[in-house]
């Protein structure tokens, strides 16, 4: 177990009962844990509870390690944060736009999708990357969540935002036949955004993940999706989590640290872009109708 998610399953069950009011040794994969609720859906903030439930069920999507209805109690969950981070944003126009314009200032509004200002789980609206499934949530290329701007030209940009917490990742290579032969392809064409012709050091983890994302969004943005003629790529990862910041897992790939090995291969350094959770939502300091939400936030994730 890494340092920081060490450090996090203490802090959790240290705030399991001034936050959750639950004696947790909830299940989890067959066993009690002191870090998992006995009541999942408290793992939810209360602001978004009913509401998130509903929208994975209405689209059919898939909860992490949940039952069929409900999310996971694990309180380390990715998929968890991510939903208490942006889900509050779907239908709050003015937390949206201050949350796009932070992350590129030439965005003037936020746009509809998904009858919100923000989708979850996305998958696109076709099988671009050649996949055997594409479904929501499972057993196909995702993204956590997409929001699309509106930028000054009046065209609209595509923000992939990739939600991390506590993971982290050793060396392992998983370039395999029934994988390279999907995507390697797609890395041969012409305008690909990835610009390296090692196509198997691209296959460990994070960089597995972030190639097919990449692959994704450049695709969705040349079938037009949400009519945006650009994306860019959002890797949300707490400051603290060095063991997943600081290490290149890929042995032929080289930087300061596992953004900077990324951005080397890049064609356009610019459509990838590191946030911790805090610095995402910085512009939202000054917004009261806010506070609730970021109070909560600061006490059960930043802090």
């Amino acid at each position: 177990m890494s340092i920081y998610r060490e450090e996090q399953r203490k802090k959790a069950i240290e705030l399991r009962d001034e936050i959750f009011k639950d004696p947790g040794d909830g299940m989890f994969r067959g066993k009690k844990r002191d870090f998992v609720l006995n009541d999942p859906i408290l793992n939810l903030w209360a602001g978004i509870r009913d509401d998130a439930v509903e929208y994975f069920k209405k689209n059919d999507i898939p909860w992490w390690y949940g039952a069929e209805e409900e999310p996971t109690g694990h309180l380390l969950s990715s998929q968890v944060s991510c939903l208490n981070h942006l889900y509050f944003l779907r239908q709050r126009i003015d937390l949206s736009t201050a949350v796009l314009k932070n992350i590129d200032n030439r965005i003037k509004t936020p746009i509809i999708i998904d009858n919100g200002f923000v989708e979850f789980e996305v998958i696109g609206k076709k099988n671009y990357l050649n996949e055997k499934s594409h479904t929501r949530g499972a057993n196909s290329t995702s993204v956590d969540a997409v929001m699309v701007g509106e930028k000054e030209d009046g065209k609209n940009i595509l923000v992939l935002i990739e939600w991390k917490y506590t993971e982290s990742y050793d060396t392992e290579n998983k370039y395999k036949p029934e994988r390279y032969n999907n995507y390697n392809p797609l890395l041969e064409e012409q305008n690909c955004p990835i610009g390296t012709d090692d196509f198997e050091s691209l296959y460990f983890e994070p960089f597995y993940q972030l190639m097919r994302q990449t692959l994704l969004g450049w695709k969705m943005v040349e079938a037009n999706e949400y009519n945006c003629d650009e994306y860019i790529h959002l890797h949300i990862i707490p400051t603290k989590n060095r063991d997943l910041k600081q290490k290149i897992t890929s042995p032929k790939m080289t930087g300061s640290d596992m953004s900077d090995a990324w951005k080397k291969v890049l064609a356009d350094k610019n459509k990838y872009k590191v946030f911790s959770p805090e610095e995402l939502f910085n512009s939202l300091e000054q917004e009261n109708d806010a506070q609730s939400l970021l109070k909560y936030l600061n006490l059960r994730y930043w802090n």
